[in-house]
């Protein structure tokens, strides 16, 4: 059976933003490959029938773009045979010094930030992106902590390479908004004590995706001239095209 927009969530008990990108239109009419490219929230809560399921994706490549401090204090992806993990950091700034006015946009706020890490973690984006173009590397795990900001980046560049609306990859990312609200319920049940989350964590409107890229543009005539500039080679740029677009239709 043929994956479907219904099957683009996968669920699990203790991740609660992990989906397949696949299946959007790309380039000449070509589709996103289902079952090779995944984002999600953070995986280090895997064990039991999660860790099973997790297995059954055949997953060979998990890209973690947490901060350091952040994987030492969650922890990682468990240790599965066959499966390669990558640490990747792109830099930006703790958005602590930047903080969201609760009367203010939302999505102003975050395209403002995704602006800001585009442009000073560009060797951990060139990097990120690099791996998925890689076809020896799929399919690929993408994640941070909560799946939607730092992976939201990473997945809207590598759709828009591949011929993606940008109407389109923001819905993507708004998806994120509901798995945000299931791990805000199962933290609020799980540890009753916590603080509720802020709102720039559970948040993610599509108008900040369409910002972001919209004014990346501006800034660097396209998304492939931005990659560019990071440090992404015209290869690997063709090479994203090449395994995570279906192949073209027999004339």
């Amino acid at each position: 059976m043929n994956p479907t927009e219904n099957s683009r969530r996968i669920p699990f008990s203790a991740m609660f933003n992990f989906r397949d990108v696949g299946g959007y239109p790309g380039h000449d009419a070509r589709a996103v490959r289902w079952g090779r490219l995944y984002r999600s929230d953070s995986p280090h809560r895997i064990d039991g029938t999660d860790r099973e399921a997790f297995a059954a994706l055949g997953i060979r490549t998990v890209i973690d773009l947490r901060r350091p401090t952040e994987v030492e204090r969650d922890g990682r992806v468990p240790d599965l045979d066959g499966l390669a993990y990558r640490h990747i950091h792109p830099e930006h700034a703790d958005w602590a010094l930047s903080r969201h006015e609760p009367d203010s946009s939302l999505a102003r706020y975050l395209a403002d930030r995704y602006a800001d890490l585009a442009e000073t973690g560009t060797a951990g984006l060139a990097e990120a992106v690099g791996l998925i173009a890689d076809s020896a590397n799929a399919p690929v795990l993408v994640h941070c902590v909560a799946g939607k900001d730092r992976t939201g980046i990473v997945c809207a560049l590598t759709l828009s390479v591949l011929g993606v609306d940008d109407e389109q990859i923001a819905e993507d990312y708004a998806l994120s908004t509901e798995a945000s609200q299931r791990f805000s319920a199962w933290l609020a049940e799980a540890m009753p004590e916590a603080e509720a989350l802020p709102a720039p964590f559970l948040g993610s409107p599509a108008e900040a995706m369409a910002l972001f890229l919209a004014e990346l543009r501006e800034r660097h005539g396209s998304i492939e001239d931005y990659l560019r500039h990071t440090g992404v080679t015209d290869a690997q740029l063709a090479a994203l095209r090449d395994h995570l677009l279906e192949p073209p239709a027999p004339r």
